[in-house]
């Protein structure tokens, strides 16, 4: 026990007082007898006895009492078992991505610890709070309540390793209270990492009750016919669903067709006929789960044809001009000797198929080919030396070449993830054709590979140079060097390399990407491009080049929506936005497991309890106080009933 006034501990030596008059009460007189009366003298023997037992319990209670009110003053407590963090900075970091839309029992996730917060923080503590995408600096409760009740969900996953950083990074001198409420979807072990013994954390795991759910994934193009297109729409349920879906497909603001769709799997396709013209839509179900994944907008086009030219030996470019057809190509071929150079500015994507050598006034052609946004495509020759390939790709990027070695290899690991193939694969798959080669150039690069060797070797690699993609074989893909033409990856390979150059087929760009890409438009000086929902405008990061207009939507506050791009207010051509589906699926919650080792708390009114009770001294003067108060009492009862 401690004592905030320990000076007034002093003043106990007025306990005398009360003794000594206690004892002056005690002093002898003298006895004086009186004949006849025995009787009387008995009753005052009885009279004396009693007196003093009085004076006694009299002098016990108002020491007792003097005491007491003496020490109420000296304001005793006993010190708080975490005293030195009491002043510890408070830091809230509040998961507001999609997933906290889910359901508990006493509503969602996230406007229920909202609630939470607003009942449970004292009016005068001063706190930081964090959400995936703002946040309040040192403020209270009071100035940031309409903020809070106003929250809006974030397409961002919930950053704590970045979170957790910001907190780290403001160097207190003091120490550091965190708070994390997260529902722990996309949780890593990675995340904990940033956690130390500077931070005091404690963890809230909100949990849903409902988690069965159903997302709209994707739109694609499952076939073209003469004048329609048949696309399919894919979509996926977490958990059970017994129930049937309503799936409305709708072009702006026309229905065009409405179905219904149950689930004996998980995943389940839907196709639609639309007609082969511009479409500019959404697709939406009605479920039960979360409602950020029951819409997918999307835009497709009427087909324009891409200038694909194809430098090499007729004979070995069969290949190309199956996978090239008129309907959606326009392709030709050169050999080096008739090619015309005047040609190359007008295409969109090159192919250089196994030149035993690339003369200089090409390889400075098509290095301003790149720059300016065409897609280049190189295919070595195994007649070509290591060193002309590896001075030729060092003007574009940081691709070397070493000395061709012979002897089969397997093709056997796809980068899934690549947007060559992000679209082509339902699921990833381990066991298929694997494609070989007879000779290869083994590839020197930083670059990440799109198609391996079975030794982990690139077979396939790309890159950017300005505004163009360059694509790199290791080698030939004749017959006679591989089998890489008749596997079923041949056709996605050369048929999205010379895609992905501009927006085509189905325009459905995911928010948070990079979502850069080339645009038809001959703008002429001080116009601008802009791009618009019908409500509000973007001026999206821009840069000329030639006839192309290369297109940054990087950091625009986009929302899931249709939009048109805009030149001199005119729509010049359709794109659509969506939220990644990545927190759709609710079972995928291992925060319990990753946090069985950290300091989990049952709710934000808990943890404010817990620091309540161990940062602060346990004031215990108010029951001195009542002690005096007791004794006052029975010192007036003894004068009232003791005789």
């Amino acid at each position: 026990m401690q004592f905030k006034n320990p000076e007034i501990l002093y003043f106990l030596f007025l306990l005398v007082i009360p003794i000594l008059v206690h004892l002056f009460q005690l002093r002898r007189f003298k006895k004086e007898y009186f004949t006849n009366v025995r009787f009387l003298k008995e009753l005052s023997i009885q009279t004396r006895k009693s007196s003093q037992l009085k004076k006694w319990l009299l002098l016990l209670t108002r020491l007792l009492l003097l005491t007491f009110i003496i020490l109420a003053f000296a304001q005793p407590f006993f010190k708080a078992k975490d005293r030195a963090a009491a002043g510890n900075e408070l830091f809230i970091l509040l998961d507001n991505s999609f997933s906290m839309q889910a359901k508990g029992q006493k509503g969602e996730l996230l406007k229920r610890s909202v609630q939470e917060l607003l009942e449970n923080i004292p009016e005068n503590q001063r706190f930081t709070i964090y959400t995936n995408d703002d946040a309040f600096t040192d403020t209270d409760i009071k100035s940031i309540q309409k903020e809070l009740q106003n929250l809006n969900y974030s397409s961002e996953a919930f950053p704590l390793e970045q979170l957790l950083s910001k907190v780290k990074a403001k160097k207190s001198a003091l120490g550091s209270d965190v708070v994390i409420i997260t529902d722990g979807i996309g949780m890593q072990a990675n995340d904990l990492k940033k956690s130390d013994s500077t931070l005091n954390t404690f963890y809230i795991l909100p949990k849903a009750e409902q988690k069965n759910n159903i997302s709209v994934d994707s739109v694609f193009i499952n076939q073209t016919l003469d004048n329609f297109y048949e696309i399919g729409v894919k979509l996926t349920a977490y958990g059970t669903s017994k129930t049937e879906i309503p799936v409305a497909l709708h072009n702006k603001n026309t229905l065009i067709a409405k179905t219904l769709a149950t689930f004996e799997e998980k995943d389940k396709t839907m196709l639609f006929t639309i007609p082969k013209e511009d479409f500019h839509g959404y697709v939406t179900i009605d479920d039960n789960g979360l409602p950020f994944d029951n819409t997918y907008y999307f835009s497709i086009s009427k087909p324009e044809k891409f200038q694909i030219l194809s430098i090499g030996a007729l004979a070995k470019s069969d290949f190309l001009s199956r996978i090239y057809t008129a309907n959606e190509f326009n392709y030709a071929n050169f050999e080096l000797n008739t090619l015309d150079y005047n040609q190359i500015e007008n295409q969109e994507t090159i192919i250089l198929n196994e030149l035993d050598e690339i003369p200089n006034a090409l390889q400075s052609t098509l290095k301003s080919f790149v720059g300016k946004g065409g897609n280049l495509i190189v295919i070595p020759s195994t007649k070509i030396s290591a060193t002309e390939l590896t001075q030729f790709l060092r003007t574009l990027g940081a691709v070397s070449f070493s000395n061709i070695e012979t002897g089969e290899k397997l093709i056997t690991k796809i980068a899934f993830s690549h947007p060559l193939y992000s679209t082509v694969f339902e699921r990833k798959i381990e066991n298929f054709q694997y494609p070989n080669t007879k000779s290869n150039f083994p590839i020197l690069s930083q670059y990440a590979p799109i198609l391996s060797y079975q030794d982990q070797q690139a077979f396939l690699t790309s890159f950017e140079n300005g505004f163009g993609k360059v694509y790199v074989f290791s080698g030939a893909i004749n017959k006679e060097n591989s089998n890489f033409q008749n596997t079923p990856l041949i056709v996605p390979t050369f048929y999205n390399m010379a895609q992905n150059s501009l927006l085509s087929g189905v325009v459905a760009l995911k928010i948070g990407d990079s979502n850069v890409f080339l645009l038809d438009a001959n703008l002429e000086k001080d116009e601008i491009i802009s791009i618009s929902n019908g409500t509000q405008n973007y001026i999206p990061i821009q840069q000329i080049v030639n006839n192309k207009v290369k297109i940054s939507l990087a950091n625009l506050p986009l929302e899931a929506g249709n939009y048109s791009i805009l030149k001199k207010e005119q729509p010049i051509k359709n794109i659509s936005l969506n939220f990644d589906r990545q927190e759709s699926n609710l079972f995928e919650n291992n925060a319990a497991t990753l946090l069985k080792d950290q300091n989990v708390i049952p709710s934000i009114e808990a943890v404010f309890n817990t620091l309540q009770t161990d940062r602060t001294d346990q004031q215990i003067w108010k029951w001195f106080v009542l002690l005096t108060l007791l004794f006052l009492v029975i010192e007036i009862l003894i004068q009232k009933f003791v005789k």
